[in-house]
């Protein structure tokens, strides 16, 4: 059987891939060796810019498998009924550190879930915790600019991690489960995934309920102590990566079962506390977790740069029956995460394989830029025409979102249990003693690094505010450590 011929990538065959081209035996290398110039020119541009957050990540592609009937809630049509699959692909990630980092640190996991549906592509961007640190993306940046590497030293400081969160009370709850025993997943496949945000679902009455996702892992609940993850990093800072790949590769396929929260639109306005607070969670006394499915992870990436660092995840991308929240953080990332694609992977990042759609064809006027490929020929660029092109459907994703009010920089409304302090408390009083000598050991450990004592009291002010033990136990574990 002949081989195949290697080309340049204009197509022309390639004599020798071995030597460059010399002006004579020795000599120096020549200008007009066009495929030396053509490689490395192309190895100098292979890579592009490392996302600004969640740089570090795995994946791999699957299915979603519906077992329960939820049509009363939705009429997303991957939904619609029991037994219907949908391919899918997700990406792990660690979200502070860059791309060379290592697995297993005590950080914070993306779960980006992207459901290759009927009806459009479905991107559902959460975390392996329920809540998150802030409540407005507006803080965003200045949270990320903490905990990344200081512009001056080159790595992560303890003083401004801590100086944030000493200026963010409504980070206490996020602090507690970071520092707890989930903090360090032993490895993506051993967490739960979270929708983190609050989401909107309409029923084909025009219903709307608010929701919120749970991925529960069907391998169970694993992590590591600081000790135990420190010792991996030392042998296999790919740990995560490493065990994703081998179980999928041995036919040991991940999955997790999705539950979600269901709330009538209309029980919103009164409920106890702001159900829109990313800072918060929903207790499942008041809304029971209902099963929706099942995720399975089943195929690994042929390329990692090509599928899972070009991958692209926007909460935006919302299909029929499906939309957003007034959840202050979730509204942000609907355009900052779009917006963070169209500057890594360019405006046609949406044609690349894994980012476009697989069970339809994006129809639409959208055209040109840099790496077209979407040029459709003769066919109008506009909208409407008289030429047979896309039309719209006058029927909307989800319900309309009520408005009132005038328009300024408002806080959010005010519930009746709205604190930054109290589901913080709640976390810690159901922790047995042997959890809550971790979380305190986790928390000390990197408080006492901190340089100014008054940063140091806000911090721990805000751990007495959740639980007055709580408090008094970090208080003197930091005092122990800096004695």
């Amino acid at each position: 059987m002949s081989k195949r011929v290697l080309t340049t990538e204009s197509g022309a065959p390639v004599a020798d891939n071995q030597n460059s081209a010399t002006a004579g035996v020795g000599g120096p290398i020549l200008l007009q060796d066009q495929h030396l110039l053509e490689k490395l020119a192309r190895f100098n541009r292979e890579r592009i810019p490392e996302r600004v957050v969640h740089a570090r990540g795995s994946g791999a592609y699957g299915h979603f498998e519906v077992t329960d009937d939820v049509t009363g809630f939705t009429s997303a049509d991957f939904l619609s009924e029991v037994g219907k699959k949908t391919e899918t692909f997700l990406r792990f990630s660690t979200v502070a550190d860059s791309l060379g980092g290592a697995d297993a640190v005590r950080d914070p996991r993306g779960f980006a879930l992207k459901f290759y549906t009927e009806e459009g592509n479905y991107d559902l961007v959460g975390n392996n915790t329920p809540v998150f640190f802030i409540k407005d993306p507006i803080k965003f940046p200045d949270f990320i600019h903490s905990q990344k590497r200081d512009p001056f030293t080159g790595k992560q400081e303890a003083d401004n991690v801590w100086d944030f969160w000493a200026h963010a009370p409504e980070a206490t709850h996020q602090v507690t489960w970071l520092m707890g025993d989930r903090g360090i997943p032993a490895s993506y496949r051993h967490m739960n995934g979270y929708g983190s945000h609050t989401y909107q679902w309409t029923n084909a009455k025009g219903e709307a309920f608010f929701v919120k996702y749970h991925f529960k892992t069907n391998q169970g609940i694993r992590s590591l102590s600081a000790d135990q993850a420190a010792e991996l990093v030392g042998k296999d800072g790919n740990s995560h990566q490493t065990d994703l790949l081998q179980a999928i590769e041995r036919g040991v396929y991940p999955s997790w079962t999705l539950y979600v929260q269901v709330m009538p639109a209309a029980e919103a306005a009164d409920y106890r506390f702001n159900p829109f607070d990313l800072t918060k969670v929903w207790p499942h006394s008041d809304y029971p977790l209902q099963r929706v499915g099942r995720l399975v992870l089943d195929r690994n990436p042929d390329n990692v740069f090509a599928e899972v660092e070009q991958a692209a995840f926007s909460p935006n991308n919302f299909v029929p029956g499906i939309g957003p929240s007034p959840d202050k953080m979730l509204q942000g990332r609907l355009f900052a995460y779009a917006d963070a694609h169209r500057y890594r992977l360019g405006v046609n990042h949406t044609l690349l394989p894994v980012n476009a759609p697989k069970a339809t064809t994006a129809n639409n006027y959208g055209r040109d830029g840099l790496m077209a490929a979407n040029a459709q020929g003769r066919v109008k660029n506009y909208e409407p025409n008289s030429f047979d092109g896309p039309v719209e459907t006058g029927q909307p994703l989800s319900a309309p979102l009520a408005i009132h009010g005038y328009t300024g920089t408002h806080e959010a409304p005010a519930h009746t249990k709205d604190d930054d302090f109290f589901q913080a408390g709640e976390l810690f009083r159901l922790m047995s003693e042997d959890e809550k000598q971790r979380l305190v050991a986790n928390i000390a450990g990197g408080l006492s690094q901190v340089s100014r004592d008054d940063i140091i009291e806000k911090n721990i002010a805000h751990f007495a505010a959740a639980d007055a033990d709580y408090g008094k136990r970090v208080e003197e574990a930091v005092r122990a450590l800096r004695d």
